[in-house]
């Protein structure tokens, strides 16, 4: 565990929501990594709290799949599993293609000019290389669709899968080396759905997704080799 892992008090937030907030980030953004053992005593000590904030931000945390509880070892950062990656990526796929659809039909211009707006901050971020800011600016862009359909079901679902998508996200843009290919793809993503083609969109957009499992599986191969 690096010293990153600092706590940035806020005046409108209890101190146990801004320590499970900070070791939430840390575990999205690999600070903390998959299998790392947490330790009440030693992350109080880092992060300058008592431990009962760490406790309650752990067992948090263990509620939305970041962290297992070890019989007789305690705490650790939940790992990711093939059959992890599988399975949210599929979900996503399907819930991209469904949003990309509605979105056809739905999305206001306003938003539209949001959309390419973010499409061209997502592809400056990429040429210089800016890992954090491709991060932010992809998951604006397809929140920005998400949002469009109106279909607060539908955008519950995919906040629901937030966190395990964010992970795969990092993993994944951390070992692009040509971003070419993404905002190529958010590129057509956006041509498709101003010109209002359903079929288009929805296959750019599984193709999208795809890929994006291909490449995170292939990375989580060669980790577990």
């Amino acid at each position: 565990m690096g010293d990153k892992l600092k706590v940035n008090l806020n005046e409108y937030l209890p101190l146990r929501d801004v320590v499970f907030n900070t070791l939430r980030e840390a575990i999205l953004k690999g600070e903390l990594v998959a299998g790392e053992r947490l330790m009440e005593k030693q992350l109080a000590e880092r992060m300058g709290v008592s431990r009962t904030p760490i406790r309650e931000a752990i067992r948090k945390l263990e509620l939305e799949g970041l962290v297992v509880m070890i019989p007789r070892k305690g705490a650790e950062v939940a790992r990711i599993t093939h059959k992890d990656i599988k399975d949210v990526l599929e979900v996503r796929a399907a819930l991209e293609e469904l949003a990309v659809k509605i979105a056809c039909d739905k999305m206001s211009e306003e938003s539209l000019v949001n959309l390419k707006k973010t499409s061209q901050k997502f592809q400056n971020a990429c040429q210089d290389h800016d890992i954090e800011q491709i991060i932010k600016k992809d998951v604006e862009f397809h929140d920005i669709i998400f949002n469009s359909t109106e279909n607060d079901k539908l955008i519950l679902i995919i906040n629901n899968l937030r966190e395990q998508i964010y992970r795969y996200r990092v993993e994944y843009i951390k070992k692009v080396t040509d971003f070419n290919i993404l905002v190529k793809e958010h590129d057509m993503i956006v041509k498709s759905i101003e010109a209002r083609n359903v079929e288009e969109a929805r296959s750019i957009a599984l193709q999208h997704i795809v890929n994006q499992e291909i490449a995170v599986i292939e990375i989580f191969d060669k980790k577990n080799k």
